[in-house]
């Protein structure tokens, strides 16, 4: 679904990816692990069209994006939940959703709130209430939601769980299992390198904008160099 090729970026005159190669075929779910400002989110951010490619391509569906706008790739299927979250804090759980489904036919839209709270059901239970009113697990679950509503064929998570505490990053991975278990295509960026890898179909691991090493998750767990550098083993 997704091939990424000789990819960089850079912000300024400062490099942070360099000539990165990745792809994501339909129904994976890849992870990307690796240290605060290896370029993973910058990665993201390529991808989704927010920060410009220096050099390499970007193909989707076997459609070269590398240049195209974020609104267009959001059209196309590639939809990224955000760094941090990013909600409406002053507009209504219900009306961050709908935002959300902006790039579907507004026939669309009812179904695609009843299955964003069958989903989660917190979010439901307070869809009239302001999305800054709710915690940050619950924010989490709603920039998720947000997402779902424009019917991704590739969903971008970026550190979905930071900030968040233990038992809620267990909810949201398993949140994360699930939607892979329903054949969603997942590209997966979190800290939390041993959650991450774990359910990841395959995983690469990024070091200062280069692609250092790939291959299953599982493998990846059992590296020792992704061990010491990552799982604090």
């Amino acid at each position: 679904m997704l091939e990424v090729a000789a990819l960089s970026s850079r912000y300024g005159r400062i490099p942070m990816l360099a000539d990165v190669d990745l792809h994501v075929g339909r129904g994976e779910l890849v992870a990307l692990v690796g240290a605060n400002g290896a370029g993973k989110t910058t990665l993201l951010r390529v991808l989704s069209g927010v920060q410009p490619a220096a050099r390499g391509s970007v193909c989707f569906e076997g459609s070269d994006v590398t240049h195209i706008s974020p609104r267009r790739r959001v059209r196309m299927g590639i939809v990224q939940v955000p760094e941090g979250r990013q909600v409406f804090g002053p507009m209504s759980v219900e009306d961050n959703l709908r935002l959300g489904a902006f790039v579907r036919p507004a026939r669309e839209t009812a179904g695609g709130l009843e299955r964003v709270f069958a989903m989660f059901p917190i979010l439901a239970a307070k869809r009239r209430e302001t999305a800054g009113t709710l915690s940050g697990g619950q924010q989490q679950m709603l920039a998720i939601g947000r997402a779902l509503m424009a019917r991704p064929k590739l969903l971008l998570l970026d550190e979905p769980s930071m900030g968040l505490a233990p038992r809620i990053v267990a909810e949201i991975f398993s949140i994360i299992r699930s939607l892979r278990d329903a054949a969603t295509t997942i590209l997966l960026v979190d800290q939390n390198a041993r959650a991450a890898l774990a359910i990841a179909d395959r995983a690469y691991v990024l070091e200062v904008g280069r692609i250092a090493l790939s291959g299953r998750g599982a493998e990846l767990l059992d590296n020792p160099k992704v061990q010491q550098a990552y799982l604090g083993l």
